[in-house]
């Protein structure tokens, strides 16, 4: 398995080091983990050891008046923007250059989120956006969703996004991914059902059967990064990462941990340094959304791809992912009236 890089981390925290591509796995987990503050006693040091170590980020909004007008269907529903984030540091074997976002201080992002959480807390959605998704961006023009960052930063990307859906995006977080492996590790490992067997695309590299299996720190890490082994590139990575998420998520979530202060004090440790929020998204805010998520499991949690019509070329020949816009402006609709249950029941989003 490539090492992580041993360059400098350029985006919030210069003395530490950074992994890449597991933006899907900590970001969710920094929304939803919080659910276990508020399991114990415990909770006031664990909430003191997320804000002591999390990092704030500059300005994440685009002014007020390019900014959707809030709905009051949607007014309390909770949209928030995750993105993973990397240096320019020498890339490892498994990746290259073409589709990384690149963030106004050299950091770069190769997966984007949106996770909703509707006005009756009783599910969870989280969007994945494909890094070469063709949108048309503002002052731009049409070009893959990462060039976003490039022309403006975060706040260029939450413009677009909030222009394609028409709802406000509420708090962004920036994920960096030097603790994965010990996240991983903290659980005990993390049981998943692999669907499809593969071998990672490096000399020597990991095999995963098809079938149940635990997987540790290394191996976690390898597991949702590999897209070379597929026909479907980053498809089937994304498939992966979703899966990962909700058998971890299952574990976070499972009585042994949520009774257990110990692994949770360890979980919260190891994600809280290596994550950057906005600076409204503190650990009271968390705790007060996770507050009336208690009864949140695994089956409440849907995971998708924004609808697309797949892989394609542009017109001057970039290869990218073409966005279903007919369902993107349903998805949309649905975010604005809080209606995402019903946008999800019925509609086909397995791509």
């Amino acid at each position: 398995m490539s090492q992580g890089s041993t360059h400098q981390d350029e985006l919030q925290r210069p003395r530490k080091k950074k992994r890449r591509g597991l933006a899907i796995i900590i970001s969710v987990l920094a929304v939803v983990l919080v659910a276990a503050l508020v399991a114990g006693l415990y909770v006031l040091n664990l909430g003191r050891t997320f804000d002591r170590n999390t990092e704030t980020l500059p300005t994440v909004f685009p002014s007020e008046d390019v900014r959707p007008v809030e709905r009051e269907e949607s007014k309390d529903a909770v949209n928030i923007l995750l993105l993973g984030s990397d240096t320019r540091a020498e890339r490892d074997e498994d990746e290259d250059a073409e589709g990384f976002a690149t963030l106004p201080n050299g950091g770069r992002s190769d997966t984007l989120m949106m996770v909703h959480i509707p006005t009756n807390r009783e599910a969870i959605y989280v969007t994945s956006i494909m890094r070469d998704t063709w949108l048309d961006i503002p002052g731009v023009g049409t070009a893959k969703i990462n060039r976003a960052f490039a022309s403006g930063g975060v706040p260029k990307a939450v413009e677009t996004l909030e222009g394609l859906f028409g709802v406000r995006i509420d708090h962004v977080a920036a994920i960096d991914f030097e603790g994965f492996k010990g996240l991983t590790d903290a659980l005990g490992g993390v049981t998943i059902n692999n669907p499809i067997a593969f071998r990672q695309s490096l000399t020597n590299g990991m095999y995963f059967p098809q079938g149940q299996q635990t997987l540790n720190g290394e191996q976690a890490l390898a597991f949702v990064r590999e897209r070379k082994s597929f026909p479907g590139s980053d498809y089937q990575r994304v498939k992966n990462q979703q899966l990962f998420v909700r058998a971890m998520l299952g574990q976070i979530l499972s009585r042994d941990t949520l009774t257990n202060p110990a692994r949770i004090s360890d979980v919260i440790s190891e994600i809280s340094p290596f994550i950057a929020v906005d600076d409204s998204l503190d650990s009271s805010t968390v705790a007060k959304l996770a507050s009336g998520m208690l009864n949140i499991r695994t089956s409440d949690m849907e995971f998708f791809t924004l609808p697309n019509n797949g892989p394609g070329r542009s017109a001057d020949g970039q290869s990218i992912v073409i966005p279903d816009m007919q369902m993107i402006e349903k998805f949309g609709t649905a975010l604005q009236e809080d209606k995402v249950d019903e946008f999800v029941a019925s509609t086909d989003l397995s791509r």
